[in-house]
């Protein structure tokens, strides 16, 4: 009788699979390397990961490939992140912010250059975003859609948090694009935004934030209004 030495996988390790994968190349892991990597089978890993999609860890395209991992995006939705030697896809404004804050340890990077280019003027801007301060700019991020809504079409949303040069441009692509205007913030307060958010996501255990904790990480960070749900 042949023994079969393969463990029940566990969703856990696979989380992890993916978000460190993402963090160590800048690209969603393939599916099959997973499955090797955990001794599990493609059907196990593909169950897995609609889990995980379904508990919003990961966001899945209509193949179930990963498409995003927040912070991490395997799609360009506008801004470039590099790092000392890797290039990551920033999944909107907050994400390319926090990825500093979130490459700790064996992934160290305490400063990253995030690139993106206007959406009113297309005048192209770059920042070095470390941990220790925001950094100078008179730009502003416009978030287009609210928290309650953010989930519907999380690419649609992540694909609408960008940065302007500033209110005029926000203005100009509002009116060329029909939008109502959404929540503007300066660059500090989308650094301070970015900076703890995503705390603790490349470790075993990491538990979303439930609603409340949420929105008290929100007042603390200066957001404020309806549009975040308080």
């Amino acid at each position: 009788m042949q023994h079969d030495d393969r463990r029940v996988m566990d969703i856990e390790e696979l989380r992890l699979g993916v978000y460190r994968g993402f963090a160590a190349t800048g690209r969603a892991p393939d599916p099959a390397d997973l499955a090797k990597g955990l001794r599990a089978t493609p059907e196990e890993v593909a169950r897995g990961l609609r889990e995980l999609a379904d508990r919003r860890h990961v966001v899945l395209d209509g193949a179930g490939r990963v498409v995003m991992a927040h912070p991490f995006s395997a799609v360009p939705l506008g801004f470039s992140v590099m790092g000392a030697a890797t290039l990551w896809w920033g999944g909107c404004a907050w994400d390319s912010f926090a990825l500093p804050h979130l490459l700790r340890g064996e992934f160290d990077e305490p400063e990253v250059v995030v690139a993106t280019r206007c959406l009113g003027c297309g005048t192209a801007h770059a920042w070095a975003v470390g941990r220790d301060a925001p950094p100078p700019g008179d730009q502003v991020a416009h978030f287009l859609v609210p928290v309650a809504h953010m989930w519907d079409d999380v690419v649609h949303t992540c694909g609408n948090q960008r940065i302007f040069c500033g209110e005029a441009c926000v203005g100009h692509w509002l009116e060329r694009t029909g939008h109502e205007r959404g929540y503007v913030m300066d660059l500090p307060t989308l650094w301070r935004f970015a900076r703890h958010w995503y705390d603790g996501r490349l470790d075993r255990g990491y538990v979303r934030r439930e609603p409340d904790a949420a929105a008290g990480y929100f007042r603390e960070v200066g957001l404020e209004g309806s549009f975040w749900g308080l």
